[in-house]
């Protein structure tokens, strides 16, 4: 079967925002949660010394873990409820609890608080992540939808470029915790122009906000072949992207010596992360999102037993170059097939699009979060559990994938096309 969607129906227009302002809008919005994570990376050790910790201390990781809990558990505070009531006004609600946690955390007394400020600010975040990919369904369609969301992850992958040498230079020059005030600060301005934002949900759209409503659109969404086929698949997705975080700078630090070196490595990846969801929205016009995702697919599992042959040379301590030649072209292939399955997974289910973006949500961002820290978890020193790791989640992926856009050899790719993206 090819990939399959419904036919989209009109929407209202609340809003003035529309076209370019609100490809970038929503952009925007999405890039609130990578900016609480990356912006603060460099301040660990100042968090360390201020809580009396170890220098080489784990625990400040909480407050990436933390955040990364609320991320998955944040989407059923918004999700179904957007079905009945609209994007915006829980798209506002988050945001209003993003600013506060955020606040609550700058003035934590205690690591503990800050911990639970993080998981509240990650509940926060949680709205314009999960209600950005349910308002893009409610616009585009198929082909299209896959371009837009190519598009955004490109110019969402600047915040890991950008955010880590901007909380360095942050904290040269004032007390670490500024890191909390500059998301607050973003936050702010992105709701005063959100005002611009239309209500993408239709009422012929609208659903009770009951538990037997819920409970019917949640069945809808986990007995969708192809929407959980994908859904899983980009958690093994997201498992390696956390593998790759968790894991890099542990690698040139102890494999290789070159801890100077991460901040360079880090961004030169990012650039490319970002190049390759530029490739794949001028891909998916070309060949379509079903040819598109199992070419990558393919591409994935073939590079990834290249770089797991790499791995395995010099005793796990293979030539750094070649590790970089080789992670360069793996974590591209696998961060961009992402979009294209976010899109694949939402595009049957249009009418219930509020509660599909919260399970996927949780599951790809509780999942892939796990897998990702059970691989870090595994470090022994040398690249091997790294690699083993990645393989295995590509390939996992790559199933998942090739299942759930299987094609008939009589069928043709179906390109919808829907309002306002001639844009694009």
């Amino acid at each position: 079967m090819t990939l399959t969607a419904a036919p989209q129906v009109s929407v209202p227009t609340a809003g003035t925002a529309s076209g370019r302002e609100f490809i970038a809008l929503v952009t925007a919005l999405m890039a609130t949660g990578a900016m609480a994570i990356d912006l603060m990376l460099p301040t660990f050790p100042d968090i360390r010394a201020e809580f009396g910790m170890a220098a080489d201390s784990a625990q400040v990781g909480w407050m990436v873990t933390a955040f990364f809990l609320g991320l998955a558990v944040g989407p059923w505070l918004y999700g179904p409820a957007s079905d009945r009531y609209g994007r915006r006004p829980l798209l506002f609600a988050g945001m209003t609890l993003y600013i506060v946690s955020a606040l609550a955390a700058s003035v934590a007394p205690s690591f503990g608080w800050i911990i639970a400020a993080r998981f509240v600010w990650g509940l926060g975040a949680a709205a314009p992540r999960s209600l950005s990919l349910a308002m893009i369904r409610d616009r585009y369609e198929g082909n299209a939808m896959a371009r837009l969301m190519s598009m955004i992850m490109a110019v969402f992958l600047l915040v890991p470029i950008v955010a880590p040498s901007l909380g360095a230079g942050l904290n040269a020059i004032a007390p670490w915790r500024i890191v909390f005030w500059v998301p607050v600060a973003v936050a702010v301005v992105l709701m005063l122009w959100a005002r611009r934002l239309p209500e993408t949900l239709s009422v012929e759209r609208q659903r009770p906000f009951t538990w037997a409503s819920v409970a019917t659109a949640g069945k809808e969404v986990v007995t969708n072949r192809q929407t959980v086929c994908f859904t899983l698949a980009i958690m093994f997705l997201f498992g390696v992207m956390t593998t790759y975080l968790a894991g890099s700078e542990l690698i040139l630090t102890d494999v290789y010596g070159y801890a100077t070196w991460f901040p360079l490595f880090f961004g030169c990846v990012a650039v490319l992360l970002a190049l390759s969801s530029l490739n794949n929205a001028r891909l998916v016009s070309r060949v379509g999102i079903t040819v598109l995702v199992r070419r990558m697919a393919t591409i994935g599992v073939v590079l990834t037993i290249v770089f797991l042959a790499v791995a395995f040379t010099g005793g796990g301590h293979p030539n750094f170059w070649l590790f970089s030649i080789a992670i360069a072209a793996v974590v591209p292939v696998a961060q961009g097939l992402i979009p294209n399955c976010n899109t694949a997974a939402m595009m049957p289910l249009p009418h219930v699009a509020g509660t599909a973006s919260a399970i996927i949500g949780t599951v790809t961002t509780a999942g892939g979060a796990l897998l990702g820290g059970l691989a870090s978890g595994a470090f022994d020193g040398t690249l091997r559990p790294f690699a083993i790791a990645i393989t295995i989640f590509i390939c996992v992926a790559a199933a998942l994938i090739l299942f759930g856009a299987t094609t008939r050899s009589d069928s043709t790719e179906t390109t919808l096309a829907t309002p306002n993206t001639s844009h694009l």
